[in-house]
């Protein structure tokens, strides 16, 4: 399957991009667990273009995600996009993905590039960005104790669910992942932790109970400092204001 695949990979480059000098396929289906609905995810990679851009499309029966760049520009993604936001969405692609139709010297040294910036790993927290998500959480934590409906609670907890995950890994200084990834990377990083993980909110889902999510929250924020609400304050940048002028 996945050498069909590449195939058809490849004459998505020679048919629509037949001028780049590197692509990569990268995703779900290169690790094997793509379903019926699964993009083809590549990363094109020209010698240099105006701008980077992404694009959608269909090729045959197949959804494909391209993600088009110059090596300054992915660089530029890496360092400067993906790193800060503790998301490693496009180094990720690019260290994983299959080189189409062949490595050569370009893609080897963006793959190298990816792995160096994966193992720097995100920026730490500093002490705000950990009050401000225990603030958040906290906010969270108090609307699941008493909600005014069902259907209130698990908005709450659809929330929650991707924060505290956020939370855990980005305070330990890890990578982080959100949406369907995020389980995937709990358990990359701890099984143990991430059978607990999804537990804890399968039985607030499926079951309305809150206390197993509300001790796990508990857990999580404790290395630093707990629940937060007396004394956290946050000041917006004195340039947020509009001057008007007085007649």
């Amino acid at each position: 399957m996945l050498s069909e695949l590449q195939d058809v990979v490849n004459e998505i480059r020679r048919e629509k991009y037949p001028q780049a000098s590197a692509l990569f396929f990268a995703g779900s289906l290169v690790r094997g667990e793509g379903t019926s609905t699964s993009d083809l995810d590549l990363v094109v990679l020209f010698d240099h273009i105006p701008c980077a851009y992404r694009e959608s499309f269909s090729y045959k029966q197949w959804p494909v995600e391209a993600f088009v760049h110059d090596p300054s520009t992915l660089e530029y993604f890496f360092r400067e996009v993906d790193r800060p936001t503790g998301y490693p969405s496009l180094p990720s692609m690019v260290a994983e993905g299959i080189e189409i139709p062949q490595s050569s010297e370009l893609s080897k040294s963006m793959k190298n590039l990816a792995a160096e910036v994966l193992s720097e790993g995100p920026p730490k927290w500093s002490k705000l960005e950990l009050d401000n998500s225990r603030y958040a959480i906290t906010n969270l934590i108090d609307d699941l104790k008493d909600p005014r409906s069902t259907i209130e609670m698990q908005a709450t907890a659809s929330q929650l669910y991707g924060v505290l995950g956020n939370h855990y890994l980005r305070s330990r200084q890890l990578w982080s992942a959100k949406g369907k990834t995020l389980p995937r990377r709990l358990i990359a990083i701890n099984r143990e932790f991430a059978q607990r993980y999804s537990r804890s909110f399968e039985t607030l889902f499926l079951k309305n109970l809150t206390t197993e999510v509300v001790e796990l929250a508990a857990e999580i924020l404790k290395p630093d400092g707990g629940f937060l609400f007396e004394g956290y304050k946050l000041e917006a940048p004195k340039s947020w204001r509009i001057n008007r002028s007085r007649t």
